[in-house]
């Protein structure tokens, strides 16, 4: 049997928690320009095009790794093939990013970002279509396994780093 809650009073808060208890702060305190520019200082903002120059550098490794073990150049071109897939509409993204953020207001940033992601997807997507057009002997899981090890390059990022969230500072 299912109980049911009895509504609140007229008058009354159903929530009875107090924020504080919460560890919602109750007063909202502004930091000074010297508080936001130290802030600033311990909390840069990590470049995309850092992120995207680790993962060329490990879709080059990638490809050399998987052409070497597999003994053939076409593994190779293939797995650099899914590098380019995962690097080239990145590099697409953050450049129209980069150039959006700073001649739009950021009201319509938003739908720029949803905008240019699906530019993104739709050019990888193209990207993937042409594989066996421009490489005549494609191997499928040579690309596959380039394209899912360049795209996890987000989490070596996070690993090294790079894009930690930082701690919350008491200024």
């Amino acid at each position: 049997m299912v109980k049911i809650a009895p509504l609140p009073e007229k008058g009354t808060s159903a929530n009875t928690t107090d924020p504080a208890e919460e560890g919602f702060d109750t007063e909202f305190k502004p930091l000074t320009a010297e508080q936001a520019q130290v802030w600033r200082q311990q909390n840069q903002a990590v470049s995309p095009w850092h992120v995207l120059a680790l993962q060329v550098a490990v879709g080059v490794l990638t490809a050399a790794l998987i052409g070497l073990i597999g003994g053939q150049f076409r593994l190779a071109l293939s797995a650099a093939w899914g590098t380019l897939a995962v690097v080239l509409p990145a590099v697409v993204f953050v450049r129209a990013m980069s150039r959006q953020m700073q001649r739009t207001p950021s009201s319509s940033a938003l739908l720029g970002f949803f905008v240019w992601e699906l530019v993104k997807i739709i050019l990888t997507v193209a990207l993937l279509l042409v594989a066996p057009i421009v490489i005549s002997e494609l191997n499928w899981f040579a690309l596959v396994a380039g394209f899912v090890v360049t795209m996890k390059v987000y989490w070596l990022a996070m690993w090294l780093g790079w894009m930690k969230p930082k701690s919350k500072s008491n200024i």
